[in-house]
């Protein structure tokens, strides 16, 4: 067996339902109505996502930034 890391990202919407997804695999998304339960299913549905494909399709993941936004320019 072998331990990988994958990176996630969480969000949350109007509702306060946590939306996470894992950018290196394409469509790799679910959600929970606390964080413990999104974490819990995102490693389910990420190891489906790995299960499913090829390991020179994944995406690579390269980093997160923030750009700024001048709102009522």
């Amino acid at each position: 067996m072998k331990t990988i890391h994958v990176p996630i990202i969480i969000e949350t919407d109007e509702d306060g339902v946590f939306i996470v997804s894992c950018p290196q695999f394409k469509g790799c998304h679910t959600f929970g109505k606390t964080i413990d339960e999104a974490l819990a299913r995102i490693k389910e549905v990420i190891e489906l996502c790995m299960e499913d494909s090829q390991p020179e399709s994944h995406n690579t993941f390269v980093g997160f930034r923030e750009v700024e936004i001048i709102q009522g320019a």
